[in-house]
């Protein structure tokens, strides 16, 4: 089943589409009203179904999709999480849309990878999120005595320590395994290196995990332990970000998600809200948001809703406003960022090189690989006496064994 774009008139009655998403922060939150209110002024009724938690909310649209009642769209991160859903035949092929719309040309090619298979669309991605940022509060670092970001991680666990002398929290921790494990990626990227990341993901290369680069990065992240507090366990993300906004804690090493909850704040990113990569890569581990449109039965209204849909979550302007609620960067590289914050306008420039676009593990290997990894990496943090050489064994049978 194709998609196409709509032409002519519009249908009398409003298209309705039920969204299912899990945005429900106060980033979050904004920027969907962003595609809702431009999905209504299209022309068409939005109707939200929002669950909290990723998890929760892939759970209940794969159940309705396969069950027989889809909603009209649903969203994922950029990767192979709907991978089964396109092998059952159960998602719409959207590459006539895209290709004369073009999508090709102006996304990041690992990106519009990442919503293929076998060369064709199955999901609109509508932004770019950078998953190796690091937040601060620029007043918290002026007390502690801190000038800048940190630009090595020698830098960075000496400004831990005059947090900590400060008597704050130093790393606000997300203890959940999807927030630990994407905490380790973004070490593994800037302290080991494009390659060595790669040489993990891409190419599952035991022996590269089980290097001794690997196993320094493996210390640095668990090192991170000495300056996380005892409430850690079980924290969600945003809970995490309050703690840096309200003055408590002096740094979020998050995916730029939590950007959108800073601005909420109404803190100006590159100002009140510091941002700055993880030290030692000027590389963008790239993560995202895609959208897939379940294939429908009954009236036509169904489909020509999803095509109205796919066409408004691409729109140049409304892919502007949406991201600077959200505090991703826009999917499209052709459109005009100059008026976005300083930490966005920095991370597109990074991305307009092809050799700073790094695919996050979600593009790379499947979300049951994801899920043992996340475990593997958990695992060896929250264990105070683990060794490197442990962890890195138990890593490298798992990617061995990875799809």
């Amino acid at each position: 089943m194709s998609c196409a774009l709509l032409s002519g008139a519009q249908a009398q009655e409003p298209l309705r589409a039920e969204v299912m998403h899990w945005w429900t922060s106060g980033g979050e939150a904004a920027g969907v009203r962003v595609f809702a209110d431009a999905y209504q002024q299209a022309g068409g009724t939005w109707v939200d179904a929002a669950i909290a938690g990723g998890s929760n909310l892939r759970a209940a649209a794969i159940n309705r999709i396969v069950g027989g009642h889809p909603p009209t769209s649903s969203q994922f991160n950029t990767g192979r999480q709907f991978d089964d859903l396109v092998g059952q035949g159960l998602l719409v092929d959207l590459d006539a849309v895209a290709m004369r719309e073009k999508w090709r040309d102006v996304m990041p090619g690992p990106i519009a990878d990442a919503a293929s298979r076998e060369g064709k669309f199955y999901a609109v991605p509508v932004n770019i999120h950078g998953h190796n940022w690091m937040f601060y509060k620029t007043e918290t670092f002026e007390k502690a005595g801190i000038s800048q970001a940190p630009k090595s991680f020698d830098e960075f666990f000496a400004d831990m320590d005059k947090l900590k002398a400060a008597g704050l929290t130093p790393i606000a921790w997300g203890g959940e395994p999807w927030q630990e494990a994407l905490v380790f990626d973004a070490v593994l990227l800037s302290e080991g290196g494009k390659d060595l990341f790669l040489k993990v993901y891409r190419d599952k290369d035991e022996a590269a995990v089980q290097s001794d680069d690997f196993k320094r990065v493996a210390r640095t992240f668990h090192r991170m332990r000495d300056y996380v507090d005892a409430g850690a366990p079980g924290r969600k993300w945003n809970d995490a970000a309050n703690m840096v906004i309200t003055g408590k804690a002096g740094v979020q090493i998050m995916g730029d998600w939590a950007k959108g909850d800073f601005i909420a704040a109404g803190m100006t990113p590159g100002k009140e809200a510091g941002c700055a990569l993880l030290p030692g890569q000027d590389a963008y581990l790239m993560g995202g948001d895609v959208f897939v449109f379940p294939k429908q039965t009954g009236a036509a209204a169904a489909t020509e809703a999803q095509e109205l849909l796919a066409k408004t979550l691409l729109d140049p302007a409304t892919q502007i406003a949406f991201n600077e609620k959200k505090g991703s960067i826009p999917v499209r590289t052709d459109v005009d960022v100059s008026k976005m914050d300083a930490c966005a306008q920095r991370g597109a420039a990074l991305v307009k090189d092809k050799a700073n676009q790094i695919p996050s593990i979600n593009f790379l290997v499947s979300a049951d690989t994801v899920g043992a990894l996340q475990d593997t990496i958990t695992s060896y943090f929250n264990d105070p006496s683990a060794t490197d050489e442990d962890f890195a064994a138990d890593f490298a049978s798992v990617i061995g064994a990875a799809q």
